[in-house]
């Protein structure tokens, strides 16, 4: 069993959340609590494997609490989606980073990838080849297959605003959701269409071109 602690300063959002991760089969919420003072202890006290970690917390920044965990793995939780912030989670060493609000399924498929990382860590050697680390550093490979100029924390973006729109979306509304210019989230839907990640629905209008809209397909 997968254990977890969950921080959010918000009481009824920690319970929402709580309440997601124990629909996901392997995982069991340790304890929920709401500032950075009790996420340390909490993680102290309970030992968990992982931290649903808000970044927005009222006695310090939940980037700032990040730095100071070490010993379990953390998946970030926030409502910020401007690239630095993201940076930031990254470099901090955050396994992965969801944009609030998103649902039950959003967070249940990213503690699937979190427990299969873990199980393919159970089964490694002590010594390990290439294939085996590429395997666990999979967005690396993401990365690389980018075209020129495109960077994978933004693509990872646009990506998950096309998964929690629902339905289709401009690219105008994509650069709204992500903080992008209209430009650059057209390259990145562009590109995730040729990656068959996404496709591109025309909306015909009574004259002229027509609009396109773009769809995530997964």
């Amino acid at each position: 069993m997968i254990k977890v602690l969950v921080v959010d300063d918000d009481f009824m959002v920690a319970r929402i959340h709580s309440g997601y991760v124990s629909r996901v089969p392997g995982f069991q919420v340790v304890a929920t609590v709401h500032n950075a003072g009790d996420a340390l202890a909490g993680v102290a006290e309970h030992r968990p494997d992982l931290v649903l970690l808000d970044i927005y917390l009222p006695d310090r920044s939940g980037l700032e609490v990040l730095k100071d965990l070490h010993a379990v793995d953390v998946l970030m939780i926030s409502a910020a989606r401007d690239l630095p912030t993201v940076r930031e989670a990254m470099r901090g060493g955050a396994v992965n980073y969801l944009i609030k609000p998103f649902t039950a399924a959003a967070l249940a498929e990213r503690l699937e990838q979190y427990a299969e990382a873990r199980r393919q860590l159970a089964n490694l050697g002590r010594v390990v080849g290439q294939d085996e680390v590429d395997k666990l550093f999979g967005a690396a490979r993401t990365q690389a297959a980018l075209p020129k100029g495109l960077s994978a924390t933004t693509c990872a973006l646009v990506v998950e605003a096309l998964r929690e729109a629902g339905a289709d979306l401009s690219a105008a509304e994509a650069a709204e959701l992500t903080g992008l210019s209209r430009v650059s989230a057209r390259r990145y839907l562009e590109y995730l269409c040729e990656a068959g990640r996404a496709e591109l629905r025309p909306r015909y209008g009574t004259a002229g071109r027509p609009e396109h809209r773009y769809r995530w397909r997964g």
